[in-house]
């Protein structure tokens, strides 16, 4: 259909379904079939205003404990001036002859419900056309606005549906005799660590997990290490947001870490001819690896949600990494700092409940930490980080410990969880190679 044969068209909705759910109430009301009703729709489905109004009235009433009949509704929108907006006695009255049957009140609810997603589409279209017309607007900004607003009506549409512990307690069972016959396998994803998974069961889905310290510790190349042990070892979709670095700097860092060359020699060109061996059987293995890297700088909370959102829906991520929280922008830049980063931390957390993964974040600790190891009132910019997390992990190591002749082959780095909702708090101490930037399991802990 063209859009000029549109224009002439009302906004989709049904009045006699809108009335036949209202009056279905009038005539039976029960809590329950109300209760019904609202799990597909609320006042502000309703097209006609009047019809609006009855729906909000008979929700009032219930709420207030009153009874809920022709009589007390007329009552009770008298008592608010708005008798005469919500059709006056005798519109309310038809409302209970217009109900072919009051067993199919949910029904009705479903067919309102739907006309208000087309109208709310429709609605959502318009903007996009008059915002795309006006060249004062970004156009990455507009296409942003317009999948936010895409899936906000998809996530009204998401029921919240409660599950009788019978359902709970046979998956939960099931899960648990599954893992007892597998014993070498981990609920969650896998770090590659041993003694960090036996603590953690790995990365639990729906779970946000902060790993915090002080700048050149080395946050990016423990987040690198884990990214390449889940894609490029386990062959498990990963998802890597850098907002520090473009994708080239962070691909060649996991090159010279994956194929074990100085990072150095890469950078400045200076390989050997022994190095390129190396360097093409790391690249393959990278390859055919599936890591998925987003680089856009100064990404905005809304950006990275809707990223996240395609990863998974393309390529169905099983984790996401994010180098680090305090470069992601909010879109409310007039609230003070803190409150951005709480709503950045509340909006990760309900990323990694949406999208069913966990969610990896990296995130500055405070100066005080300096020299000490830190703890979680070190996070920096927000209690909410920690309030939000899953789990809260450090890494600490001596940071003076490089001589005249470079750094040493392997620096002792203590990995401390600090926080976890599901399991232990303790130290998990690794290796970190500064050569090729990267960690590995101490050789006494690789077991």
């Amino acid at each position: 259909m063209s859009l000029n044969n549109l224009k002439d068209k009302s906004a989709p909705h049904n009045l006699e379904a809108e009335k036949a759910s209202v009056g279905a109430l009038l005539l039976n009301f029960s809590t329950e079939i109300l209760d019904n009703v609202l799990e597909f729709v609320k006042p502000s489905d309703f097209y006609q205003n009047a019809n609006r109004l009855v729906f909000q009235a008979i929700i009032d009433l219930s709420s207030n404990g009153s009874a809920v009949d022709l009589v007390t509704l007329v009552d009770y929108l008298t008592s608010k001036g708005e008798l005469d907006k919500a059709g006056g006695p005798a519109y309310i009255a038809s409302l209970t002859s217009s109900v072919p049957t009051a067993a199919n009140v949910s029904y009705y609810a479903k067919i309102v419900a739907e006309n208000s997603v087309r109208r709310n589409l429709i609605s959502v279209a318009h903007n996009i056309i008059s915002n795309a017309h006006d060249e004062t607007e970004d156009s990455k900004l507009i296409v942003e606005e317009a999948e936010k607003a895409i899936f906000e009506i998809n996530d009204k549409q998401q029921t919240n549906k409660f599950k009788d512990a019978k359902e709970v307690v046979q998956a939960t069972v099931e899960a648990i005799e599954k893992r007892y016959q597998t014993k070498d396998t981990y609920t969650g994803v896998p770090s590659g660590f041993n003694r960090l998974d036996d603590m953690t069961s790995g990365f639990q889905k729906q779970e946000m997990v902060i790993i915090g310290a002080r700048p050149s510790v080395g946050k990016t190349a423990f987040a690198l290490t884990l990214a390449a042990n889940t894609a490029i070892k386990q062959k498990i979709s990963t998802g890597f947001f850098t907002l520090e670095m473009s994708a080239e700097s962070l691909m060649q860092r996991i090159i010279a870490a994956e194929a074990r060359i100085e990072s150095q020699r890469i950078r400045s060109g200076f390989l050997k001819n022994s190095d390129f061996h190396l360097l093409t059987d790391a690249a393959g293995r990278i390859y055919d690896s599936p890591l998925y890297i987003d680089d856009t700088p100064n990404i905005t909370l809304l950006e990275l949600r809707a990223q996240a959102r395609r990863m998974k829906a393309k390529h169905d991520i099983n984790i996401i990494f994010i180098d680090y929280i305090g470069l992601i922008t909010s879109e409310n830049k007039q609230i003070p700092r803190h409150e951005q980063m709480s709503e950045v931390s509340r909006s990760l957390k309900a990323l990694a409940r949406e999208l069913d993964i966990p969610v990896v974040v990296l995130s500055q600790v405070g100066r005080q930490s300096e020299g000490k190891a830190p703890g979680l009132a070190d996070l920096r910019e927000s209690g909410a980080i920690e309030q939000d997390a899953d789990m809260v992990m450090f890494l600490h190591r001596d940071r003076g410990i490089d001589s005249d002749d470079g750094p040493p082959d392997s620096i002792e780095t203590e990995l401390i969880i600090a926080k976890q909702r599901n399991g232990p708090v303790g130290v998990v101490k690794m290796a970190f190679i500064p050569h090729y930037t990267r960690f590995e399991p101490l050789a006494y802990d690789n077991n």
